[in-house]
Formats: structure tokens, C-alpha cells, sequence
């Protein structure tokens, strides 16, 4: 995914085209990790010092809804990053302190098959959480 191509995707859902947005969009490409909504504030405040919580999360929002984000949630929050530019199937490592993401292409679904039973699978989500090699020392 690139921005341009994000933003196209947003034109062509009926969003219009803001600089906010497209900072917004730049802003998880730029980082490569996940993002909570005060991160986002955080880092866009002296451009947008008025930017609210709720601005914040509804374009959120509305990008997980468009696949441009990811979305996850530890410790209580809601995080996100930037869709993965690969679209075979795979899960991620992710860095409890920093928030970087490592995909990995093993899937846990191979071995539990075995023990569904018959449940109807529809989706599944896998995350192993941990401490890079940077945050861990």
C-alpha cells in the first residue's frame, strides 16, 4: 500500500481528499508500527493543534473499514498501522514497547484443524507479543 494508492481508495469510497487525511495516511507510513490515537495526536499536534480525539478515531475508523490500517488492541487500546504492502495470508510479531511488527508466515489454524470439530471457521487473527531485539536490551 502507498499513500497515493490510500488516498485513491478514499476518493473512490466518497471521502474527500484533505491534507489532514493524507497526513494521517503518511504518518503510519512513515512509522511501520502500530499507533494508538494519542501517538497520532501526539506526533500531528503542532500542524493540527486542534486536532480532537474523535477526528482521530473516526478516520481511523474508516480506514480499518477501507483495509488501509490494521487494527489490534493490547493493554486496553486500540492500536493500528499501516496495511501490509503483501497480501498473502500471515500474523505478526509485535514489540510491546516500540509497537514494530515482524510478519510471520507460520499459521497456528494448521495444527488446530485437527481439533475444530466441525466449527465453521470464518476468520482468525494471531499475534505473538514481545520485545524486539532494540527494546529488549
Amino acid at each position: 500500500m502507498t499513500i497515493d494508492k490510500a488516498m485513491e481508495i478514499l476518493k473512490e469510497n466518497g471521502y474527500k481528499y484533505t491534507e489532514k487525511r493524507k497526513d494521517l495516511i503518511s504518518l503510519f507510513a512513515e512509522e511501520k508500527r502500530y499507533l494508538s490515537a494519542k501517538d497520532v495526536q501526539e506526533a500531528l499536534k503542532e500542524k493540527y493543534p486542534g486536532l480532537s480525539f474523535d477526528t482521530i478515531y473516526r478516520n481511523l475508523t474508516t480506514f480499518v473499514d477501507l483495509e488501509l490500517l490494521e487494527e489490534t488492541e493490547w493493554e486496553g487500546e486500540r492500536k493500528f498501522r499501516f496495511t501490509c504492502a503483501h497480501n498473502e495470508h500471515h500474523h505478526h510479531l509485535i514489540c510491546l514497547t516500540c509497537g514494530s511488527t515482524k510478519s510471520i508466515h507460520t499459521c497456528p489454524m494448521e495444527v488446530l484443524n485437527s481439533e475444530l470439530n466441525g466449527f465453521d471457521v470464518t476468520g482468525h487473527k494471531f499475534e505473538i507479543y514481545g520485545y524486539c531485539t532494540d527494546c529488549r536490551d
